[in-house]
């Protein structure tokens, strides 16, 4: 049976792709307490994600019907992707559809911090009109990204685009991945029908960590940056997060912007997500986003698109070999 069930739904280009070349789409957010029951009922072959839906060894063990896990994104943190392997289910991601639309977050960030915009927009509402000059005095010490150095934590596709972003901005780079020696870089300047190359080596961690004016974190989990590390960093550094919660210790970056170590955070997920710690939510040196950085129109169709290919490619296979 070609039947997938897009739990956390698709854009139309993906579904549509997909059902051109056979498939059943269905779109129904299938509540996770149900999943089992409804993928069984419907003999749903293949199963497509987000972030929201869990596909963990229970699941994978009570639905022999499944052929296919699809996540449109990057992380996989919420399959259990090497016990579906071992089950014969392929396992599917879209590492690249949404690298551009997470750099562009980092920048969005950045700029809110280094230009107060995160603070000024939630001033001005209240009191533009009666103390226009005040805010203007509080928010005229702002700074400009040009000349300043980024530090990448994580060196793959994400970190990559920030780079390249980064050195568009006149910036320097430093970067830091263990498993990244170097890496072939290329801007594209369509204005002027050309092409920039050039490469970016890596560094230690422990350089990013101390020569960095701002520090963008792009890994898949872990326990990163913690006290230890903080201490390590200048003086008025500005952390960003899109990678994963709990790759910052929310305790300890809560201390540091307490004492001024930490000028600013931008985050975009947290540890326990959807629970958000309200200090952090509340607190004048910090950006927010609601775990967002994929969550742009193009990258989404691009996602979709991504999904689509390779499940019919998948499927294809699984055909031929059975």
């Amino acid at each position: 049976m070609k039947k997938i069930l897009a739990n956390d739904g698709i854009d139309k280009t993906g579904k549509e792709l997909l059902e051109k070349a056979g498939f059943e789409v269905y779109t129904e957010k299938i509540p996770q307490e149900k999943l089992i029951d409804v993928i069984n009922e419907k003999e749903y072959a293949v199963l497509i994600v987000r972030s929201a839906t869990q596909v963990r060894k229970d699941l994978i063990d009570a639905c022999p019907v499944l052929k296919i896990i699809a996540r449109g994104g990057v992380g996989m943190d919420n399959i259990d992707v090497e016990y579906a392997k071992q089950k014969g289910i392929t396992v599917i991601n879209t590492p690249a559809a949404s690298s551009h639309s997470v750099a562009e977050l980092v920048f969005a960030h950045l700029f809110s911090l280094v230009r107060f915009l995160h603070s000024s927009n939630r001033e001005m509402p209240i009191n533009g009109n009666t103390a226009f000059n005040q805010l203007k005095k509080q928010y005229s010490a702002g700074k400009e990204l040009k000349g300043k150095t980024l530090g990448i934590i994580g060196f793959g596709r994400i970190g990559q685009e920030v780079a390249k972003m980064a050195i568009g901005l006149q910036m320097n780079v430093i970067t830091y991945d263990p498993y990244v020696s170097s890496a072939e870089l290329e801007i594209e300047l369509p204005p002027f029908n050309k092409k920039i190359a050039f490469n970016i080596k890596t560094d230690t961690f422990e350089h990013v960590l101390k020569n960095s004016d701002f520090i963008t974190l792009h890994v898949p989990g872990g326990n990163i940056i913690s006290k230890k590390e903080i201490n390590s960093m200048k003086d008025g550094v500005i952390l960003i997060n899109a990678a994963r919660g709990g790759v910052i210790n929310e305790k300890d970056l809560l201390e540091a912007l307490n004492s001024g170590k930490i000028a600013g955070a931008g985050l975009d997920v947290f540890e326990n997500e959807p629970n958000v710690n309200p200090e952090l939510l509340k607190h004048p040196k910090v950006s927010l986003t609601p775990h967002t950085g994929a969550s742009t129109v193009e990258a989404q169709e691009r996602i979709a698109i991504e999904l689509a290919e390779k499940i019919i490619q998948a499927f294809s296979k699984l055909q031929i070999h059975s």
